[in-house]
Formats: structure tokens, C-alpha cells, sequence
């Protein structure tokens, strides 16, 4: 039987496909701060798109919690119940304080926005069969499979929103399901594992700047969609490949970044698949800004639109997919 859901819910025409929560953002006694994630990025992604006059809080979709029922559709309920620990959440999030507070906080403060955003990408999902395109500002926890998370990663919304490291373990004997990853190949988690549930293997060297990235990119991109048509594009579009982050070990720049999701959208645009976007990591300040000037650069070409998205999109119905394709272009995949 088919999993009863509230996370899908009626759209107005009159609303991008953009999906968002104020309950996104991860703000508790300055505890977000002791992350290099920024755990606010996604409201001040929000507010520079308003200040551009490109959305306004009536145009946007509004994002629902997943459920417990939501997420066993894939989770196990050992998993879950052991996110009822304080000790496990904090070693997920790596914030070690949060071992120190009453598991009820933990769930009201931290996992909370997360399961919103979760709720988020699988709406974003059917937005994207629906319309053609949909960006969900939150999501992207690539890290978590469906029995175990890390990496500030506790929900498998990308494996939630098309079953509905993380998703490779989940997809690993799964032909639907292709997956490209372009990633630093010499760091985190280093999974050999889940690693060969990767179709396509795009590895770079430290310190890779524009030039050579953008290459690979468009390349492979275009490669994959050769070798298959899938039905549906999930883009883990994470901004930790940028020059300077603390984690991610490459040299992209800003406009480099903006780039990459250009080609990414161009392909899907020409090849006419529907595609859905997730924000994934980043770990710096400015990254919020970089994602803003991103989707003002994606609408300004034409290549999101509020009216186009309704005209052109590819399948009317979710309820069945056939082949998916992950597209993860964040750095810190599986390395």
C-alpha cells in the first residue's frame, strides 16, 4: 500500500516551486555556533531573495514536518529511536554540548528543523514532477542513510523524496537509481563501501579551481544524461567546494559556483527532465549569498520561471518513477 502523507499538499499556481520554513534555521542558546555550518543559512537565503523583489512570503511554498510515519518509509525505528539519545545527536551533528540537554530540547531545537526540512525536499520532489523544476533552500543530508547518520545529517531526505556515504548505501542494488558524484577524493567519510554504488565517479584533487571544475561538470553532467533519461534530476548542490571553506579543500569561487548550477540546469533544461534542488553543505558565511545570486542567476537566463515551470513539465503525476538520477556536485560525498 502506498504511504499516506500530509507533506504534500496543494500549491497555488499563483507560488514558485521554491519550498522553505522559517523553521528551517537551528538557533539555540548560540549551541549552532559551535558548528562550522552555518545553521541560519537558509532564512538569510530567503531574505536576500525578498530583497531582490524575486519572491515575497504568500509566493513561497511553505515546507511541513516530516512524520514518524514519513520517515519510516525509509528509516528503521531502531534508528529513530535511538535519535532519542541526546549523545547520539550531538555525535551526528558533532556538536558535542548538545550531549548535555534533555533529549526533548534536542528534538524541539535541533531535529525538529531538520525533519521540517526533510518535509521540504520530498515536497520539493513532487514539485518538480509537477512543474518541471523546484529548489527546496534547506535539505541535501547526504550523509544519512536509512540506519545511520553524521555528518550534521540525521534524516535521508534524498532518499525519502525518491522512494521516497548516506543515499549510495541506500540505492546500492537499486538500478533505477543512477548516481554521479563529483568530489574531493581525499576526504570525508572515506566509505569505500557506499562508494561503489557511484555509476559515475567525477574524483578532484585538492585545491581545484574554476576552469577545471566547470569542465568536469558540464562533461560528465552531459555524459550521464547520454547514458540514460531519467525522470526525474536530484542536484545536491552543496557550496563546500568553495575557495577558503574550512572543510571542503578546494578553490571554486562564487561566480564559479553559480556557473555549476547553470550547466546543471541547462542540461536538465535541454534534455527536458524535471529537476529538483537541494543546498546541502557549505560552511562558510558568505555561501548563503552565493546560493541567493545563484537562483537570481538561474531566473534571470530564463532558466527557472514561475510560468514555465507549470508549461513544461515532463510527467503530471508522481506516483511512479521509473529512473531517477542523483546528481551530487557537493564536496564532502563519500571521499
Amino acid at each position: 500500500m502506498p504511504h499516506r502523507t500530509e507533506l504534500y499538499h496543494e500549491v497555488p499556481p499563483t507560488c514558485w516551486p521554491i519550498v522553505y520554513s522559517p523553521d528551517y534555521n537551528i538557533t539555540f542558546m548560540g549551541l549552532e555556533k559551535l558548528h562550522p555550518f552555518d545553521a541560519g543559512k537558509w532564512g538569510k537565503v530567503i531574505n536576500f531573495l525578498k530583497e531582490e523583489k524575486l519572491i515575497a512570503d504568500d509566493l513561497i511554498v511553505q515546507a511541513r514536518e516530516a512524520t514518524e510515519e514519513d520517515l519510516l518509509v525509509v528509516h528503521t525505528r531502531r534508528y529513530l529511536n535511538k535519535l532519542k539519545w541526546s549523545f547520539v545527536v550531538a555525535t551526528i551533528t558533532e556538536i558535542p554540548p548538545v550531549l548535555f540537554l534533555p533529549n526533548f530540547l534536542v528534538q524541539r531545537k535541533v531535529l525538529k528543523p531538520l525533519r521540517t526540512q526533510t518535509g521540504g525536499t520530498i515536497m520539493a520532489g513532487k514539485l518538480a514532477v509537477d512543474r518541471g523544476w523546484a529548489i527546496n533552500v534547506g535539505g541535501g543530508f547526504h550523509h544519512c542513510s536509512s540506519d545511520k547518520g553524521g555528518g550534521f545529517c540525521a534524516y535521508a531526505d534524498i532518499t525519502l523524496a525518491i522512494k521516497g556515504n548516506g543515499h549510495e548505501r541506500d540505492f546500492m542494488d537499486d538500478h533505477r537509481v543512477y548516481i554521479m558524484d563529483v568530489y574531493n577524493r581525499y576526504i570525508y567519510p572515506g566509505d569505500g563501501f557506499a562508494k561503489r554504488a557511484i555509476k559515475r565517479k567525477v574524483e578532484l584533487d585538492w585545491g581545484t579551481e574554476d576552469t577545471e571544475y566547470l569542465q568536469k561538470v558540464q562533461t560528465h553532467v552531459e555524459g550521464a544524461l547520454n547514458e540514460l533519461r531519467p525522470d526525474i534530476i536530484i542536484y545536491n548542490a552543496g557550496t563546500d567546494i568553495l575557495d577558503g571553506d574550512p572543510l571542503g579543500g578546494l578553490a571554486i569561487s562564487p561566480q564559479g559556483i553559480v556557473k555549476r548550477d547553470e550547466a546543471v540546469f541547462r542540461a536538465a533544461r535541454s534534455h527536458r527532465i524535471p529537476i529538483l534542488m537541494v543546498t546541502s553543505g557549505g560552511y562558510q558565511k558568505r555561501t548563503a549569498r552565493i546560493i541567493a545570486d545563484s537562483i537570481l542567476n538561474l531566473h534571470n537566463l530564463g532558466l527557472i520561471d514561475k510560468e514555465l515551470a507549470a508549461s513544461e513539465a515532463k510527467n503530471p503525476k508522481v506516483e511512479l518513477m521509473i529512473r531517477e538520477s542523483i546528481l551530487d556536485l557537493t564536496n564532502l560525498s563519500l571521499q
